[in-house]
């Protein structure tokens, strides 16, 4: 029989403080009744967890409320908050392009960004983490933070990633995503890094502050360049035994579908295909320059039949490779991220009318409110859920 652990006084200080922390992180300012109504501990403890949570910087106390009139008679209640610039997060979304930063407080309000590309898709790695490295320190420096101040780094691959953080390198272009910046970043600065797929903390962001807020089974479809896929069920991100899950190469094996290229991929293909050809369409007005997905809706908008003939070929296939995220999985919901997302709209509702054609448990389905930032924001919130994690253990440095 397995021995029980004996809880010493140790323990137990850090489980209270651990209660607390996590009602006033999840609240405004807060009274000491309010916590203990909360937490269920006595006033002088809870009094003494709150003074150990100030001393280590987590949180600040609030004026005394009878200089504001609350209070006339009595003792006033003592209030608390968390002092949300206390430290700050990074989310990284590294692209093949480009790589953006975004800088969060600890309540993950956005206090910086900045965004740099990359000077050809297949550079050395050490110019890779440099780009990346700089890109830091300037949202760092528009959010008017010291790098001493950063408590987490997530940063998200467009490769799949292990519930371990290795990255899966079977594949030529996930192997350009290797370039050990886990290590290269806390040796340059010091920070603590953890490396996931982008499409997971798409969902992650979706689960946040998306259309997917409150739904426990989901699946988050980025959609632009190549379809890509992170997936929840019941309120877990799926990785897969090596961090494939939601890999979408099997899409070329899928009837009327033939490859994991996206929309913008394929509204850029079929315009191009139709240009060659004769047909009357106010898409030749784009001259010289490649048709993109935005020209094709726009002149889709504009009532061109040669682009909304693409946008009933692109709901199509919307619609299969939704269809075998049901048949798998049976998500709720499938959201449309990326930087497609506030296009894809306009195929929502034929994309659900084809649907029930091809699987007996269509989903209902969104375009991401969140737009290009969904990988950003997903990093963000997974940052701010391993300092949330390991408060009690990290020390705040006081710059």
């Amino acid at each position: 029989m397995p021995e029980i652990a004996t809880a010493t006084p140790q323990m137990l200080r850090r489980v209270n403080a651990a209660s607390v922390l996590a009602v006033i992180r999840s609240s405004n300012a807060v009274t000491v009744s309010e916590l203990m109504e909360a937490t269920g501990l006595t006033r002088a403890t809870t009094i003494s967890v709150c003074e150990d949570l100030m001393a280590r910087g987590w949180i600040r106390e609030l004026e005394n409320q009878r200089d504001f009139g609350t209070y006339q008679k009595g003792r006033p209640a003592r209030r608390f908050e968390l002092d949300e610039s206390a430290g700050c997060v990074l989310g990284i979304d590294v692209g093949v392009l480009k790589t953006t930063v975004v800088v969060a407080d600890l309540r993950g309000n956005t206090t910086g960004r900045a965004s740099k590309p990359f000077r050809a898709q297949e550079i050395e790695a050490q110019e890779r983490i440099s780009v990346i490295s700089e890109t830091a320190l300037l949202a760092l420096e528009a959010a008017g933070a010291a790098p001493e101040k950063v408590l987490a780094v997530t940063v998200g691959l467009a490769a799949p990633v292990d519930r371990d953080g290795n990255i899966l390198v079977s594949q030529p272009f996930w192997s350009l995503f290797d370039v050990g910046l886990k290590k290269a970043l806390h040796d340059l600065h010091g920070w603590a890094v953890l490396l996931e797929n982008d499409a997971n903390l798409a969902a992650l962001g979706e689960c946040w502050r998306g259309a997917g807020s409150g739904v426990q089974d989901l699946a988050v479809l980025l959609a632009g360049e190549r379809f890509g896929a992170g997936l929840v069920e019941s309120g877990k991100l799926l990785h897969g035994s090596r961090g494939g899950a939601g890999e979408m190469a099997y899409l070329d094996m899928v009837e009327g579908v033939g490859s994991a290229e996206g929309l913008a991929a394929l509204a850029r293909l079929w315009a191009a295909e139709a240009l060659a050809g004769k047909s009357k369409t106010t898409l030749r007005t784009a001259g010289t320059r490649e048709v993109t997905a935005q020209h094709v809706f726009a002149a889709a908008a504009q009532g061109d039949k040669v682009a909304l003939g693409i946008l009933d070929r692109l709901s199509d296939r919307l619609a299969r490779v939704v269809s075998t995220m049901a048949i798998m999985l049976n998500p709720e919901l499938v959201v449309i991220g990326g930087a497609v997302a506030d296009s894809a709209s306009v195929l929502l509702e034929p994309t659900a009318r084809k649907l029930a054609t091809y699987t007996a448990t269509p989903p209902r389905l969104a375009a991401s409110p969140l737009g290009d930032a969904i990988v950003g924001i997903g990093a963000v919130r997974h940052a701010l859920d391993h300092v949330e994690k390991n408060s009690l253990d990290l020390a705040l440095r006081r710059v």
